[in-house]
């Protein structure tokens, strides 16, 4: 049987002395442009994508991409192989045929097995690629509130896989950090074993908090009165308000530092201390009065 050649080089828009690092950046540079969650219905980005996946598969592995090089530079795209100098020791026996699957009839002729090889390749093989073959790893980015990032604990997601909508109940770790990754054994594209997935934790947006790192910082107002004379002020914590005192005479601007109140303990909390500025047209004629004295004061 004769299969039609495949360029995975080509494939993968890389030169055939690619390293590893230009071989897997360019994969995730088509990956993501030829994702069938980006491109449904359209069958050419999705035939496009298996192209890419198997190309990686074939050259991110050091001891694949050897076999497949022993073709050598001069086979041409879509020429059929019938064997090259090596291949006459492939043995396709037992169940007969090719089993296409995710891959290719050329993927499976060089690495599937059914009856394997018996060490062609000037010695190459000491052994044999087993047909059965563990499913791809899968990346996913989700996203946690702050105060999940804090405390931790169980959280279910629903996640468009490429085998369709997946729930999943994951264990977050206190502290994890913003961009932070979970690797989960086995919930990968289905194989033999399973391939894994990772998920990218992302800090949800919130309206009390920003976060820098394992930092947080948040706004409270205070009345010109109280920056004047100082006050006690209550101020919210990933843990809840705890009450704090304004010194006499703060400016706006200034930072207050809560020790130890960031996420899980690793940071901690900000609060930054406004004046508001109250508004003239609202005044009543009393307060107007008494801040039309003050102005004279300080004149």
């Amino acid at each position: 049987m004769s299969v039609s050649y495949k360029d995975y080089y080509k494939i993968l828009e890389v030169s055939r002395d690619a390293t590893t690092e230009e071989i897997d950046k360019s994969y995730k540079k088509l990956a993501r442009k030829y994702h069938p969650d980006l491109n449904q219905g359209d069958a050419t980005a999705e035939e496009r994508f298996k192209e890419v996946n198997e190309a990686h598969e074939v050259l991110k592995d050091p001891q694949k991409r050897k076999l497949y090089d022993q073709l050598g530079p001069n086979w041409k795209d879509g020429q059929n192989f019938q064997g090259a100098p090596g291949f006459e020791h492939f043995n396709f026996g037992g169940q007969g045929g090719f089993s296409g699957g995710d891959f290719s009839d050329f993927f499976e002729m060089l690495f599937g097995q059914h009856g394997g090889f018996d060490g062609g390749f000037g010695g190459f093989g000491q052994g044999s690629y087993s047909r059965s073959r563990k499913g791809q790893d899968v990346e996913a980015t989700v996203h946690i509130s702050l105060e999940e990032a804090h405390k931790g604990g169980p959280k279910s997601f629903n996640l468009n896989m490429p085998d369709g909508v997946k729930s999943l109940k994951v264990n977050i770790p206190a502290g994890i950090k913003n961009g932070g990754k979970l690797r989960l054994a086995g919930q990968g594209r289905a194989g033999s074993p399973n391939g894994d997935l990772y998920l990218t934790i992302q800090y949800a947006h919130n309206s009390q908090f920003k976060s820098d790192g394992f930092d947080v910082t948040t706004e409270k107002y205070i009345t010109p009165v109280q920056a004047v004379f100082g006050t006690k002020l209550r101020v919210p914590t990933l843990e809840g308000e705890v009450e704090i005192n304004i010194p006499a005479g703060i400016k706006s601007g200034k930072k207050m530092r809560l020790k130890g109140k960031g996420i899980a303990g690793k940071g901690d909390e900000y609060v930054v201390i406004e004046i508001d500025t109250p508004d003239l047209a609202k005044m009543s004629e009393k307060e107007k009065s008494l801040w039309q004295e003050l102005l004279s004061l300080s004149e």
